[in-house]
């Protein structure tokens, strides 16, 4: 082959290579770190992207009722992060709507003038973890890989992804990073009744879970810390009314005369939970402001 159509050869190589590399994934590049506390992960054509979060949710620990140990337990294991000392990652499981997502982003309100800063990451794109970690590793602040409302079902990539990074991976997570998981299933994978075949019974009468069951608690067990959270009592429900209710302006005499109300909402929307609480009271300050704003002035 002579030398010309060698360059042209070369040429059309490197024009292949370029439009590869213009639809591959790449590592995520690094953000504007000042421009907020909060990241969303999000893949853009392909490739990874951190975007900073604009308006990121004011609640704050003292605006959360009736979950004093839960989030005792998880202050502390933050408090430990943000100066440095060894914390463990986090399972939030229970009860919808009592708390666990509000509580993660309290403690980052909490926090984030010691350096907290959160990352949330949908279970698709755990896969890209490792990149992450990559991201962040020689930075300054410290990091939370936030996951909402996790659960697997059976084969999916970020699974194995999450698992290596909790524990067992050569390459783990660098000491700026946790992650602060919530889920309405303590295993995070589905279990079918036909899981119990796999146990096994000794002669002395011992069980013993068998490799499905094995492998399906294997992953909430790598998060060192669990909290888990319960359906609140209806005295529970009417105290987080009242907070919420006060955070609206409203008097004690108000809030009183508005229980019979709130349990009625309640009852409608089949919950007492904390998210129906903090829902009837803004429905209710909405309809008592309007009502204000329209009344005639004398």
């Amino acid at each position: 082959m002579d030398l010309i159509h060698l360059g042209a050869l070369l040429e059309r190589a490197e024009r292949v290579l370029a439009r590869l590399e213009a639809v591959l994934p790449h590592p995520p590049s690094p953000p504007d770190w000042a421009a907020s506390i909060a990241f969303r992960y999000r893949k853009r054509a392909g490739s990874g992207v951190l975007e900073p979060v604009r308006h990121v949710a004011t609640v704050r620990l003292a605006d959360l009722q009736e979950i004093d140990a839960q989030k005792e337990r998880l202050a502390r294991n933050t408090a430990q992060f943000v100066q440095g000392a060894a914390a463990n990652n986090v399972l939030l499981t229970g009860a919808r709507g009592t708390g666990k997502s509000s509580l993660i982003k309290a403690c980052l309100n909490e926090y984030a003038a010691q350096g907290l800063r959160l990352i949330e990451v949908d279970k698709a794109d755990l896969v890209d973890l490792p990149d992450l970690i990559d991201l962040v590793a020689e930075r300054p602040e410290r990091f939370i890989v936030f996951c909402d409302d996790l659960s697997f079902d059976e084969g999916e990539p970020g699974y194995k992804a999450l698992k290596s990074v909790l524990d067992g991976s050569v390459a783990q997570a660098s000491d700026n990073l946790l992650v602060y998981a919530t889920s309405n299933r303590r295993h995070l994978l589905p279990e079918y009744m036909k899981d119990n075949l796999s146990y096994q019974h000794t002669e002395d009468g011992e069980v013993h879970p068998g490799e499905v069951v094995e492998e399906k608690i294997s992953l909430s067990e790598r998060f060192g810390l669990w909290i888990s959270f319960y359906p609140f009592s209806q005295t529970e429900y009417l105290a987080i009314v009242a907070q919420w209710l006060r955070h609206h302006g409203l008097d004690e005499a108000r809030i009183t005369a508005a229980q019979p109300e709130a349990l009625v909402f309640a009852l409608e929307r089949g919950s007492r939970s904390g998210r129906v609480a903090y829902q009837f009271a803004r429905d209710l300050a909405g309809r008592l402001a309007t009502a204000r704003a329209g009344a005639p002035h004398g």
